[in-house]
């Protein structure tokens, strides 16, 4: 085994951020909807609304990251391996069987997993962040009988981003149950906060790097 830097610094804060950010956010949201009162609807509308503005920058930042530094390749769908994977959660997991994708640097996420965060960054996310917006601005502003945004009803606005809240809340049991998966239940989650993993060494892939010439600096009276 070998102790690899596979999560980078704004990786693991961008991580755990959006993590505080979407629990945060459902707390409030079903409490807006009337399932329970902790804050006060008021407070709860506030917060909501906070968290949601907070959570769009966080997005904003996200998308240069990954776009700059090109880890946005790592969320590239792939069938290849898909039904081993299936295979592994559904059975092979609770025989100690070998996990059938090798993680490395260049390839962190198994193909159920790419196919998973995919979705969630092109439908679930984006579908929760329009509706918001449309919540937060409809029919407003209203000064002088004017509308910059005018919608007959929010009900249709309602069921999906009530919707994408419960896809978030599976997501987020789901993903709390396969921390535990690695190898050992607290690996996933110290590697999320420390930044290293130990991989075996067949599944570290580190670009060769071609050597940088160093001319020395001659001194007086010495000989080459």
């Amino acid at each position: 085994m070998r102790k690899v830097y596979i999560y980078k610094g704004f990786e693991r804060f961008w991580h755990w951020t959006q993590s505080f950010l979407i629990i945060f956010l459902g707390v409030t949201g079903f409490e807006i909807h009337g399932s329970f009162s902790f804050f006060g609807y008021e407070n709860a509308v506030n917060y909501h609304s906070i968290a949601a503005i907070l959570f769009i920058i966080l997005i904003i930042f996200a998308i240069f990251w990954h776009f700059t530094t090109g880890e946005w390749k790592q969320y590239i769908p792939t069938f290849e391996n898909i039904k081993g994977q299936l295979n592994y959660y559904v059975f092979g997991i609770f025989k100690n069987a070998p996990h059938p994708t090798k993680k490395t640097v260049l390839s962190k996420l198994n193909p159920l997993q790419r196919l998973t965060y995919f979705g969630l960054k092109i439908l679930v996310i984006p579908v929760m962040v329009l509706s918001g917006l449309l919540y937060m601005f409809y029919r407003y502003p209203q000064k002088y009988n004017m509308s910059a945004l005018n919608i007959d009803g929010l009900e249709t606005i309602a069921v999906f981003h009530t919707a994408g809240a419960f896809l978030l809340v599976a997501f987020l049991v789901a993903h709390l149950y396969l921390i535990t998966t690695g190898n050992k239940p607290t690996t996933n989650l110290k590697a999320m906060i420390t930044g290293f993993e130990d991989l075996e060494e067949e599944e570290v892939k580190i670009e060769k790097e071609e050597p940088i010439k160093i001319e020395e600096e001659k001194l007086p009276g010495t000989v080459n």
